[in-house]
Parts: structure tokens; sequence; C-alpha cells
């Protein structure tokens, strides 16, 4: 099996899942609990709370714990909006964001507030001019992705930042869910960033569980109510294995990580100089601006889903953009916004590599790309 869908998810490292295990069958207080092993729960609980934010380079009390990158974005735009709703109503995503935050936006719309839509250029950037066009006086929050998970823009975070700089009454909400281990951290958690998000399966640690960034002396309306956990701001029995795998996750993966991003980058620039020769092939995003890891491109004439069916029936897993709406056959909402048209925004998959990934696999995937790509146009020509 060949697996370039790590965009999507990645598979948990062994160290990982040995903690997980071992946390799970161990260490069965609740870190609630006044007891000696609750004690012991709430030791490891903010041990991995610490290290996590030393190596995001943030303060322990500024990490909470969540069940992944979606409750995050839901959390932060929400919990801003509804705590700031008498400074003002104002609100500006990007017009690229993960459906976490664009559904979210669409739906606080519902709920009195005016939400604006910052463009990209045809690459899938955001303007920094329309974006400044859009800020307000009643502006309480931006919210704009470091990395999109369709094509791998890396969005002008620092741009937005000093665009931003003399304006704090308004709240900077970075979705980083795909930049960790891609890009360094103070690249997407700048000083100006009030709120970030995270989700461990991106940078294999298990799944259902993720981080909000909350900076000291920033508020936001609790999304949860209940017992009180994560500083009354999210009330649930916290996810102890899964948080103590999480920080051993991200440990293993900024250790060595432009080493890693060096290796990956090198398999993505042999796939884009040999699928680029292909005279159907459309490729959306290559290199300058964009993460070593995600190359997007389509097959003019065959629809995304075809040709990632195509590859699976030789054991070979790529996507169609994005694994949150890949099922629903729809154009990805990034080409849709960068003015990509029709047929051709229909034909995007995404290839999606981690470090874990070999050179013998980009030569057996491009020596299946051939066969794929000469059945294919025949199919493409009718």
């Amino acid at each position: 099996m060949i697996y370039f869908d790590n965009s999507a998810t990645t598979a948990i490292y062994p160290e990982a899942l040995r903690t997980y295990t071992d946390v799970s069958t161990k260490i069965m207080g609740n870190p609630s609990s006044l007891h000696g092993l609750g004690t012991t729960a709430t030791r490891l609980l903010e041990a991995s709370r610490k290290q996590m934010a030393e190596l995001l380079g943030i303060k322990p009390h500024e990490l909470f714990f969540t069940s992944g990158g979606t409750e995050s974005d839901n959390w932060i735009l929400k919990g801003v909006a509804f705590e700031k709703r008498h400074f003002g109503n104002h609100i500006i995503v990007s017009s690229v964001e993960h459906p976490a935050v664009k559904n979210t936006a669409e739906w606080l719309a519902t709920q009195g507030f005016d939400v604006d839509y910052a463009p990209v250029d045809s690459r899938g950037f955001v303007r920094l001019d329309k974006l400044s066009a859009l800020l307000r006086e009643d502006t309480i929050l931006v919210s704009v992705m470091a990395v999109n998970n369709e094509i791998g823009a890396i969005q002008p975070i620092r741009e937005i930042s000093e665009l931003l700089a003399d304006k704090a009454t308004i709240s900077f909400h970075v979705d980083a869910v795909q930049a960790v281990g891609k890009m360094p951290v103070e690249d997407f958690l700048t000083e100006r960033v009030d709120f970030a998000s995270f989700s461990a399966h991106k940078f294999h640690g298990p799944r259902g569980v993720g981080m909000a960034y909350i900076k000291s002396g920033k508020r936001l309306t609790p999304l949860l109510h209940g017992g009180g956990q994560e500083n009354n701001l999210r009330s649930t029995t916290e996810n102890l294995p899964a948080i103590a795998s999480a920080a051993k996750a991200l440990r293993l993966t900024l250790t060595d990580s432009e080493e890693k991003a060096q290796h990956v980058s090198r398999m993505k620039q042999i796939l884009l100089d040999e699928i680029s020769k292909y005279e159907k092939v459309t490729v959306f995003s290559g290199t300058g601006g964009f993460i070593p890891n995600i190359l997007t491109f389509g097959i003019r004439g065959v629809r995304g889903e075809v040709v990632v069916h195509a590859f699976e029936e030789h054991d070979i897993y790529i996507s169609t953009t994005s694994a949150c709406s890949s099922k629903k056959n729809a154009a990805a909402s990034t080409l849709t916004a960068m003015n990509v048209k029709g047929s051709l925004a229909t034909s995007a998959v995404r290839i999606s590599l981690d470090f874990k990934n070999s050179m013998a696999e980009i030569e057996s995937f491009l020596t299946i790309f051939r066969q794929v790509y000469a059945q294919l146009e025949k199919v493409s020509s009718h």
C-alpha cells in the first residue's frame, strides 16, 4: 500500500500509541478526583500541557484540550463572537477556510452577526488589500487559516498580523491544523495571533483530541458547560490517554522537522516535475508559497473521484482535495474561490505526503500514473 493522503489523517506513531495504551491501562484516575489516583492523572495532564505549550512557544495556561480541530474552530469563533457582541458584530473569514470555520461563520450570520469573506488571488492566497478594505470599526474577529487544506497554500499570517497590529479590538484566529510540522511555529503563531486551533491526528497523534490556543488576557464564551474542567472554559472529563499520546506525537513531529520537510520537498518536486509533462495535467499547487507535502492537480476531462478510484485499484491512496468534502463529489471550495471553473475544478485531486513516505513509493506512483493517465486519457477523449 502507498498512502498519499496524510492531510486527511496520519498514522499514529508507535511510540504515541504505546503511550495511549499505557495511560489507558495504568492511570485509571479522573483528573477531577480528589484521591491519589486523581492526583496522578492531574500531574500527567498538566505535564502533557506543559510539554506541548513549550513546543509551541506558548504558556501552559494558554493551551486548552478539545476533541479536535473542528471543535476548536467552532469554540473559538462562537466564543469570541458572543463574548464580544457588545463591542461589534462584524466577522471576517477568508473565502478558503475549512468547513469548520466557514460553516460556523455561516451559522453565526443566522444569529445576527455580519460576516464577510476575504477573497484570494488566482493561486489561492488571501489578498491583503481586500482584507484591509473589509475591516470596519465594528469588526471583532478575523479568522484566516495558516495552511489551506486543499492546495497547501501558506497564507500570509505574518502580513495579516502586521495589518492588525494597531487594531487591538479585533481578535485574530488562525486555524493551524495543517501547519504543525510543515512550517516553523513562529510563522503561524505570531505575537499578534490571539487564538489558534490544532488537531493531533494531523501530526501522528490519536484521533479525537485537539488543542485550542487562547492568548493570555483574551476571553471567550465556553462552548461546553458542566464540571468546570479546563479552567471552567471546556467542561468534560479530559481524554487523558489521547492527550498524553498527542504530547508525545507533537514532540516527535517537531524533532528534526527541517530535515523531514526537506525530504518531503524533494519527493514533491520529483512528482511535480514528472506529472507536469503530461498534456492534460493541470497543477493547482506547486512550489513557492505552498507547504512541501501537498500537491494538487487534475487531469482535464476526468472527475477527481474517478482518478482517486483508479489509483485505489493499484493500492495507492490519494484524495479529492479535502477529506471532509470528498464524498460530496463537488468542486473544491478553494478552487471555486480561485475562480477555477467547471470541469477543471471538479478534476482536482490531492496528493499529501509525509516524511515516512519514500522515494521508492514516488517511483512506484509515477509508474502507475503513466498507466492510469493512458487509461483515463482514452475515456476523457470520448
